[in-house]
């Protein structure tokens, strides 16, 4: 009995003490993730083509991406943003979407979204007929009821709450208040302050709006960003930052071995790693009429072209596995080389 106390006041001690470190250390830089929604055209059904796109979601969450791009590789139709928010609460659509990008964006969104907040936020809609064989992403920002968390995730509500103020749904027992007007179903980040010690008799819970950048600058995951890009060369030239990506890695099994070139990944502030389709990343540049450069070329567009799973024992790897290979070869060398202030 003594022994196992030990052993859990240690544990406890090294838990607080990674607490201390995560909360320290400001996280500056981000990774994003860019690949063909043609993937989700291999399943077969609905179910397996929701559960791929929650496979991919999962393996997002697990090693803290940033941005999802989601690129249209077969150069035909174009996908719109706006495509994804585009049903009324009250109509449900007929039929899942045929642009495989909108639907695995909106698989992505729904499972990135805290679970208080979907019912809100998500009209009824074909593509989420399955959602409940999605398995949960448990991220850092889809707190529990009863969870103390700094910051929290909520949603402005049709409600008048007085003044220059609006009320929040945090999935919280009281409804938030906030010191800003703003439109009722727009999700806001929260800074909670001490809103534990709120006493009691009080209506509502005070917080303060603040940019979803915050809680991932003290070491939190806290979620990613989803965008639609019609072609591959327009995963960056609509960069969402404003210089750029500064790294940018293809991954191919004609690349360089990553056991070999891991050391050549410079500092960065915004990495992108894209990953290919049946065809690769070169079937994308093909098709790509903005681009000049052919297939075979297609290494020149990189900063490093890898190849993250070399002598292969089977003669594909499909996209959902080279995710899940890729980010473990690379998390290592993303962690040292993206940059922190301390």
């Amino acid at each position: 009995m003594a022994e196992h106390k030990r052993k859990k006041n240690s544990q406890n001690i090294k838990h607080t003490k990674q607490k201390k470190i995560r909360s320290n250390t400001k996280k500056l830089y981000t990774v994003s993730i860019a690949l063909p929604g043609s993937i989700i055209d291999n399943a077969q059904s609905i179910e397996l083509k929701t559960y791929l796109a929650g496979q991919l979601a999962r393996s997002f969450a697990i090693f803290n991406v940033d941005e999802i791009v989601i690129f249209n590789e077969l150069g035909m139709q174009k996908s719109s943003q706006s495509q994804i928010d585009s049903h009324t609460k009250n109509k449900r659509e007929e039929g899942i979407s045929s642009d495989p990008n909108v639907f695995l964006a909106r698989i992505l969104q729904y499972l990135e979204t805290p679970q208080y907040l979907r019912k809100e936020l998500f009209p009824v809609h074909q593509d989420l007929t399955y959602a409940g064989l999605l398995n949960p992403l448990d991220c850092p920002h889809h707190v529990r009821k009863e969870e103390k968390s700094p910051f929290r995730e909520g949603v402005i509500i049709n409600k008048k709450s007085g003044g220059e103020t609006s009320l929040v749904n945090a999935g919280l027992s009281k409804h938030v208040i906030i010191d800003k007007s703003i439109k009722p179903g727009v999700r806001v980040t929260l800074d909670m302050g001490n809103y534990e010690t709120s006493k009691n008799d009080n209506q509502y819970i005070e917080a303060k709006v603040i940019s979803p950048k915050v809680p991932k600058q003290h070491g939190l995951y806290w979620g990613y960003n989803i965008r639609i890009a019609d072609s591959i060369s327009k995963v960056f030239t609509e960069c969402s930052y404003p210089d750029g990506y500064d790294v940018a890695i293809g991954t191919s099994e004609r690349g360089k071995v990553v056991d070999d070139i891991i050391d050549d990944l410079p500092e960065f502030n915004h990495l992108l790693i894209v990953f290919g389709g049946l065809g690769g990343i070169e079937a994308a540049i093909d098709v790509d009429e903005d681009l000049k450069c052919s297939g075979e070329e297609a290494d020149a567009l990189f900063d490093l072209w890898v190849n993250t799973c070399p002598n292969q024992g089977s003669r594909t790897i499909r996209t959902e596995e080279a995710v899940l290979i890729t980010m473990s070869a690379l998390r290592v060398a993303i962690n040292i080389k993206g940059r922190k202030e301390n």
